[in-house]
């Protein structure tokens, strides 16, 4: 709305309502996002309480005792306390009191579950079970509902029937906008082509030009610095790119120049302050996603996606495009130790259906990765990135070309006998193995695997290129957990991983300490073989 509308030209104007059970507001995550809705005052949310005081177990008045409105107007939210929430009057009164308020509203419905059940009604037995035959006839007798099953009298019918007004209300709209497109041709194209979800008509181009620019520069830095610059040049093209951190954005690297922090005062911005909300922004940033029109991104450590696991299944069950930027993706992240340093998160989020996962090894693939990311709107993608610096690697037009496969020959050698595999910052220890074993007369292929899914998304003919089913001697190289990779390397195969949780100290000598090196890695090739 603040970068549409216009004067005496109001394209973006509704409300969005929310549905909550008292089971709803005992989660955690409603306190995350009811605290910020509060402090960016979201004058429009509007958000329904039913109020029953049942849950699966019975009354919750043994579990849940907390004064409700009080918590709310605690946040800053305006409250409409104690209404009957089986009076349609009441409910549209306290529906228009709450959309003349700046602030988000609660409309506490005070409910009895199963109303009109003549022996289930307030209990939790009316939470999910079938009331059956006798109980529904009660019912019925009640609430003197004299139809039968499924049938709905004409009169209610057409009072709830909202075709021809919904109708009259977009073409009203539909005029506007042509009057608007006439005035701002450039606003209604843009506004058109951002609620489509198409992207610019440079875009490929210019990513093209990007890796280009990126692989001639070579420049050695942390994956997570490499994705600030992406970000950077990607928030230039699309206006309607709205990214955030929770409380990490120095660290997540997730904010760039030109970026304007949202507020209640300054709603037209593109980037969110979460705090430490993991599981509220990335649940608000699913919400984003459905709303369309924008395309949301969101930091954290990787360790930290446990706090938001819900909503990262809920994104990727729901199909929609929610990036997930996840930064210090290892032990080599160092001396904070075991608490943030992740193992199984990437074979979590690997496991997850319908999740995209890019773990890249330089700044090459992190323009790769970003754009699959932008690109995918059929599910979210975690973009997992490491703190430590990373070295580019050479690569020809070819290699470079398929690094968007998820998988692809970085290194390699005439009849090779063994293929390294590797991920992240581990690529680098792999191919600083293959030139020693190289040195040594030791044929080897290294393959560099960003996204595991994407390349599983390959022809056949492709993947066996990539890995030959004739070479059974395989190691897979990852500082995580190292079940995962059971998989790609078969059981002839073998994994150098983190079966355990890792440990405080330096980068380096954590990784060290674990035993990824060149030279365990060749000496562990040298054993297979």
């Amino acid at each position: 709305a603040a970068r549409f509308n216009q004067d005496n030209y109001v394209v973006v104007d509704h409300h969005t309502y929310v549905f909550v059970g008292d089971g709803c507001l005992m989660e955690g995550v409603s306190h995350e996002v009811a605290s910020l809705a509060g402090v960016q005052k979201l004058g429009k949310l509007i958000c329904l309480y039913d109020d029953n005081g049942i849950s699966i177990d019975g009354e919750v008045k043994d579990w849940f005792a907390d004064n409700t409105a009080q918590r709310f107007e605690a946040y800053g939210w305006h409250v409409v306390d104690d209404v009957d929430g089986h009076n349609a009057d009441a409910i549209a009164a306290a529906v228009n009191e709450a959309k003349a308020s700046p602030l988000p509203s609660l409309i506490c419905c005070k409910t009895t579950i199963g109303y009109g059940a003549p022996t289930l009604a307030g209990t939790s037995s009316a939470h999910g079970s079938p009331l059956g035959d006798e109980e529904i006839s009660g019912t019925r007798g009640n609430l003197d509902w004299k139809y039968g099953p499924f049938e709905i009298p004409d009169e209610l019918k057409e009072a709830w029937d909202c075709r021809q007004s919904g109708a009259e209300s977009e073409s009203n709209w539909r005029q506007q906008f042509a009057e608007y497109a006439s005035k701002f041709p450039e606003l209604a194209a843009e506004f058109e082509r951002s609620v489509s979800g198409e992207l610019p008509s440079t875009w490929e181009s210019r990513m093209a030009e990007l890796l280009k620019e990126t692989a001639e520069s070579g420049e050695s830095k942390a994956s997570r610095n490499a994705s600030a610059d992406v970000i950077g040049v990607i928030a230039s093209m699309l206006p309607e790119l709205l990214g955030g951190s929770a409380d990490l954005t120095g660290s997540n690297c997730t904010i760039w120049d030109e970026a304007q922090p949202i507020s209640d005062i300054a709603p037209g911005g593109n980037y969110v302050y979460y705090g430490v909300r993991e599981f509220g922004m990335t649940a608000i940033c699913n919400g984003i996603a459905l709303h369309g029109g924008l395309i949301p991104f969101s930091g954290t450590f990787l360790t930290f996606m446990e706090y938001g696991r819900n909503a990262v299944r809920m994104a990727a069950l729901m199909g929609i495009r929610n990036i997930l930027v996840y930064t210090h993706d290892s032990i080599g992240q160092g001396e904070d130790g075991p608490t943030h340093q992740p193992v199984e998160q990437l074979a979590n989020l690997r496991s997850t259906p319908n999740m995209s996962t890019w773990r890249p090894c330089d700044t090459v693939e992190t323009v790769v990765a970003w754009k699959a990311a932008i690109e995918r709107q059929s599910g979210p993608s975690a973009l997992v990135f490491s703190r430590q610096g990373l070295p580019c690697q050479t690569r020809d037009e070819a290699q470079l070309n398929d690094v968007a496969r998820g998988a692809y020959v970085l290194r390699d050698a005439e009849n090779p006998v063994a293929i390294i595999l590797a991920t992240g910052s581990e690529v680098d220890v792999a191919v600083q193995a293959y030139d020693e074993l190289s040195g040594e007369g030791v044929a080897v292929r290294v393959v560099s695997m960003p996204s595991a899914d994407v390349f599983e998304a390959q022809d056949p003919e492709y993947r066996d290129s990539v890995l030959p089913p004739s070479i059974r001697c395989r190691l897979a190289v990852e500082a995580a957990h190292p079940d995962y990779w059971r998989k790609w390397v078969g059981l002839e195969g073998n994994v150098i991983g983190l079966p355990t949780f890792g440990a405080s100290g330096p980068g380096a000598q954590v990784f060290e300490h674990f035993g990824f090196t060149p030279e365990a890695v060749a000496a562990t090739v040298r054993e297979m073989i």
